[in-house]
């Protein structure tokens, strides 16, 4: 409310007063951003904040305050809302926890490899300043190049990020180049600007192409815990136990140091509404299109009646390319080319699951054997990591 924001003022909020007390007794608001689907970028609402006095819950106040946000999201553009939130909460609303949040790695402080005696570090760490964020930006959607799904930051959000937020904004990610002695840059990474217990949490780390992963690590876990140690020192919030590097399911450095990452904890999910599917799917063709041109279904043409049960969608490819999409409702008994129940789908579309883990995990989905392959190639499992505006 005091510091601009390059997407978002105070206009984004709604809120739900008593009339009798003129007291505020629910609020939420929505975060405007850009997304990217496999490198095409569409518009999201984000609604955050969401909540409500105790005494006035199971009313329906949340809901009637989704239905303004949903509107307005609407009428900017957006292909779909995001949100992240309490576990089954947002399922009342039309969303379905559909891609990846906070996956991470994690390793401990004994995992830190030492110098050894005499020996100098090879690389520095230093704040990022605003003649770095061109870098940094480019080394970013060098990243995001890696993901399905990633959230696209242009100059006026790079800029909030190094230098708009408050110092005790919630948000707020600390922003560090990488350089050799000789004062060369070969990456830049992101962190937390405190512990999270006795963790300490990289968010962002990349590195230029041509710079071993293997050889500039061992510098960023040893700074990670000189960092954290001030930290716990500052704060007086207990030792350093642990890194955690949310990058994602997949990233070039746990591949190339997985003993420095002994434990995957469980992910969390984002939650995600579309409101017009077969729009998204128009929007997301060139894709679909291209994965057809790379597989062994090169040219294919069929007609794909799939069904939600209380809905469909019918899709037609002719010689590789997506004809039509539309909204489609089977007749009862009218045979289908597959079955995903409630939101389910999007799990698929997304990338979060496999179609096999979908089959597995719900009796009730399935697809025909005659266009198994077609789906597997159409939607496959995908990572996404989204550094989404907050």
């Amino acid at each position: 409310m005091t510091r601009p924001h390059p997407t978002f003022d105070a206009g984004d909020f709604t809120i739900v007063e008593d009339v009798r007390t003129k007291a505020i007794v629910s609020s939420l608001n929505l975060i405007s951003q850009t997304w990217s689907y496999a490198g095409i970028p569409f518009g999201v609402g984000r609604p955050e904040l969401v909540g409500t006095n105790p005494g006035y819950r199971q009313r329906g106040l949340v809901r009637a305050q989704f239905e303004v946000i949903h509107r307005w999201s609407a009428e900017r553009g957006h292909k779909l809302q995001a949100i992240t939130g309490i576990p089954w909460f947002y399922r009342q609303f039309g969303y379905e926890m559909t891609i990846d949040l906070g996956a991470v790695r994690v390793g401990y402080r004994s995992d830190i490899p030492k110098l050894k005696e005499d020996e100098a570090e090879p690389y520095d760490i230093r704040q990022a300043t605003p003649s770095d964020l061109s870098l940094i930006a480019g080394l970013y959607d060098r990243e995001c190049g890696r993901f399905l799904v990633s959230c696209v930051r242009d100059e006026g959000i790079w800029c909030y990020e190094l230098e708009g937020r408050s110092a005790t904004n919630v948000n707020r990610m600390e922003l560090r180049m990488i350089e050799t002695p000789a004062g060369a840059a070969v990456g830049f990474l992101a962190h937390a600007p405190a512990l999270h217990g006795p963790n300490m949490a990289l968010t962002a780390y990349e590195l230029m192409p041509g710079i071993s992963w293997l050889a500039v690590t061992p510098t960023i876990l040893r700074y990670l815990q000189a960092t954290a140690s001030e930290y716990a020192l500052r704060d007086k919030r207990g030792e350093f136990g642990a890194y955690a590097f949310a990058l994602g399911r997949e990233h070039p450095v746990y591949q190339a140091m997985p003993k420095y990452f002994p434990r995957i904890p469980r992910s969390y999910a984002w939650y995600i509404r579309v409101a017009d599917l077969p729009d998204f799917l128009r929007l997301i063709a060139p894709v679909l299109e291209q994965r057809l041109a790379e597989s062994e279904l090169v040219g294919h043409s069929a007609e794909l009646k799939i069904t939600f049960y209380r809905g469909g969608l019918r899709l037609v490819l002719d010689h590789g390319r997506i004809a039509t999409v539309e909204p489609w409702t089977p007749a009862p008994r009218e045979e289908v080319s597959a079955r995903f129940p409630d939101l389910t789908f999007l799990q698929l579309l997304f990338g979060y699951r496999a179609l096999e883990e979908l089959e597995y995990a719900h009796a009730d989905c399935g697809v025909n054997g005659d266009v198994w392959a077609l789906f597997q190639v159409l939607f496959p499992k995908c990572a996404s990591n989204i550094w989404a505006v907050n």
